[in-house]
């Protein structure tokens, strides 16, 4: 038995999120669907059980996905990318695919993910716009990564947490929190060991509401210490956010 990690790219807009739910169609239910008919073959091929990262929600998208699978079949990489290519769905698709140590697990092994949010930043929308949030009042740069600089470093992130999160999990330790702009694009680009549920869109609708209300920067920090999901902004669209990529040694700001 071999131990294999594959990084998974997709578009999440026609998927349930990434986790195999009962009768619903999720990223990991595709994925699992061709790893066993490529690697099993026959028409009712068992399952072979794949370990992501981390889940994303409905609607969110990745160009990083750590995924890892283990297989009694050798693997060829070549054949097998372009074959398990092949079996997915046009908004699936794997980039890349190595043999890790048995030990290695995609998701406990992660040391952090960095997760992007596109925001497009004028009054009239584009038919380019796809998977950025359409922002029609100007935004202000400057003020916004002065609100995003108060979440560096460890802190509890209760006020950015779903309320339908299941996990105990409060603490994160923020790396990196900016947001940069190239013409109409602004993105924004959070580094974490973790995320807890819905945090990121948390985040940036906690971001736009101090924008749009021109409210001092400084509230972003009064949020957080607050520990109350009611004080901070809404829960945005998924469809601007993207899993970038999941690191296994220690982060380094680039």
């Amino acid at each position: 038995m071999a131990r294999f990690a594959i990084v998974v790219e997709y578009v999440g807009t026609n998927y349930a999120g990434s986790q195999i739910q009962p009768d619903r169609i999720t990223i990991q239910s595709e994925l699992e669907k061709a790893l066993s008919t490529l690697i099993l073959g026959g028409k009712n091929p068992p399952r072979i059980k794949s370990i992501f990262s981390g889940r994303t929600d409905a609607g969110v998208h990745s160009k990083g996905q750590v995924v890892h699978f283990d297989s009694e079949k050798p693997i060829v990489a070549s054949r097998f990318l372009n074959s398990i290519n092949g079996l997915l769905p046009e908004d699936i698709s794997v980039k890349s695919i190595q043999q890790v140590d048995d030990n290695f697990h995609a998701q406990l092994s992660a040391r952090y993910r960095v997760y992007q949010y596109k925001i497009v930043n004028r009054a009239i929308r584009s038919v380019w716009d796809a998977h950025s949030l359409l922002v029609r009042e100007p935004l202000d740069l400057e003020r916004m990564n002065r609100s995003l600089s108060y979440l560096i470093g460890e802190h509890d992130f209760t006020s950015f947490k779903s309320a339908k999160a299941t996990s105990p999990a409060k603490d994160c330790i923020v790396y990196k929190a900016e947001c940069t702009k190239n013409g109409d694009f602004i993105t924004i680009e959070i580094a974490a060991n973790r995320f807890l549920y819905n945090m990121v869109r948390s985040i940036v609708g906690t971001l736009l509401m101090i924008e749009h209300n021109k409210f001092e920067p400084e509230l972003m920090k009064q949020v957080l210490e607050s520990k109350d999901r009611r004080l901070a902004g809404p829960t945005i669209s998924p469809d601007g956010l993207t899993l970038i990529e999941v690191g296994y040694q220690p982060y380094q700001n680039s």
